[in-house]
């Protein structure tokens, strides 16, 4: 699937022949938009659709067809700007008149004839879609959802850019489009879901597999490679996925929510990733082994507070000792560390459930179930590992499963306590409920 080419505007301001306003920022910065009146006329003189709503004009010369969803398109945009102003934390009058114009193009050529859609170099080619100010523009997609995905990436940027003077790196820029405009639909209204929790609701999105499948080769980036972003490498997929994980795990994390809140509440400039690394509290090792265990598990519906990894180094293991495994928690820390090469005997009994049919509750022992696998194998089985860093050969840390099920025996693979959780997506916790009673023993 092809990576969109969403960027916020860094070319000469083009001349579009037109009445330019003024609106005042959330900053006192005037941001400059395009005044939607002209842009209006010249689309219905070329006989193209218009649709309106509260803060969007869309113009397209795709045919009425039924059920395609893009006569919806203005109520939805005007739902996820409600959204939009929220997490900005912008509101007032310039907000209320705010409106920008979209062109969601079958051919370009209507466009270029109407003088919509500049040819005069002032707009940098692209594949899928681009924004400057308040006007965007972006081809059809024939996938309802996806074509959806990609108004409201573009719509994230035009509101970011006007309301806030948005002038960010590359990762902040496209990442928060990204986040924003993730959603599903619910009796045909808008829902943000930073973390999509089902891949039927976002089809063809395809940022967590392709997370996965970097995960898989060995090449998913570390959060200090996201955060260095450049410009020109925006337009790939990876990067826009890894942009993508790096917001939301900075805007989901407990460990960084507030911090992350309170950078995107200071001026969103060039600057925002030395604020972000400066800021009180901030550590980079450790905000980068939790973007690592992000990237290791994300899934859909991930729950960043029940997934959250207790990193303190635990005390040298001597003698059998017992553990709690929580059947709605990710990765617990056992509290116990091992030296690598140390010999490990684990024995583990208790019952849990792990989600309901229509029969009944759904129970676990630490086997697991079989009539249902997650990631090769069966839901409910305990899971113990340790965190194994990065080697010399490359890859980037991950987590080591040494042994699983109700007993065995292993060998350290690295220095460094022992975790243990049931294996379940880590956005089914949720309803899971009980614990396991595990045995560890030197």
């Amino acid at each position: 699937m092809a990576a969109p080419s969403f960027a916020p505007s860094r070319f000469p301001r083009p001349c579009w022949g037109l009445l330019v306003v003024l609106v005042i920022g959330a900053w006192g910065e005037a941001a400059e938009e395009v005044a939607t009146q002209p842009v209006v006329a010249a689309a219905r003189r070329a006989g193209l659709r218009v649709l309106e709503g509260r803060h969007l004009i869309l113009i397209t010369d795709r045919p009425v067809r039924a059920d395609d969803g893009v006569g919806n398109l203005p109520q939805i945009f005007d739902e996820a700007f409600a959204v939009w102003c929220d997490h900005f934390q912008v509101d007032g009058p310039t907000v209320n008149s705010w409106r920008a114009v979209g062109c969601l193009m079958v051919d370009r050529q209507p466009f270029q004839a109407a003088g919509l859609l500049p040819t005069d170099g002032t707009i940098p080619p692209f594949q899928n879609g681009f924004c400057d100010r308040n006007r965007f523009w972006l081809i059809d997609h024939p996938n309802p959802a996806y074509r959806r995905h990609l108004l409201l990436h573009e719509g994230v940027h035009a509101c970011s850019l006007t309301l806030r003077d948005l002038s960010t790196p590359t990762w902040y820029t496209e990442g928060i489009a990204e986040l924003l405009a993730t959603h599903r639909l619910r009796a045909g209204r808008f829902e943000s879901t930073p973390i999509p929790l089902q891949a039927s609701d976002v089809e063809q999105l395809g940022r967590i597999e392709k997370i996965l499948l970097l995960r898989r080769s060995g090449d998913v980036p570390g959060l200090e490679e996201v955060l260095a972003t450049p410009p020109d490498r925006h337009h790939a997929l990876a990067s826009y996925a890894a942009s993508w994980a790096a917001v939301a795990m900075l805007s989901g994390h407990p460990a960084y929510a507030k911090t992350f809140r309170d950078l995107e509440a200071g001026p969103l400039d060039a600057n925002l990733t030395q604020r972000l690394e400066q800021a009180p509290g901030w550590n980079a090792e450790q905000a980068a082994r939790d973007f690592d265990a992000f990237t290791a598990e994300v899934d859909y519906g991930y729950d960043f507070l029940a997934s959250a990894v207790d990193w303190s180094p635990g005390k040298p293991l001597v003698a059998a000792s017992q553990m709690t495994v929580a059947a709605d928690r990710g990765w617990q820390n056992s509290g116990w560390s091992l030296r690598q090469g140390d010999r490990l005997a684990v024995v583990a009994d208790g019952r849990c459930r792990v989600g309901a049919v229509a029969e009944g509750p759904i129970e676990t022992e630490p086997e697991g179930i079989s009539l249902a696998w997650y990631r090769g194998r069966p839901v409910g089985r305990l899971l113990v590992a340790q965190w194994f860093p990065a080697t010399s050969g490359g890859g980037r840390p991950q987590w080591k499963i040494l042994a699983e099920g109700s007993r065995g025996k292993c060998v350290a693979v690295a220095d460094g306590p022992v975790y243990c959780k049931i294996n379940e997506s880590p956005g089914a916790l949720a309803d899971n409920t009980g614990t396991l009673s595990v045995i560890l023993s030197p």
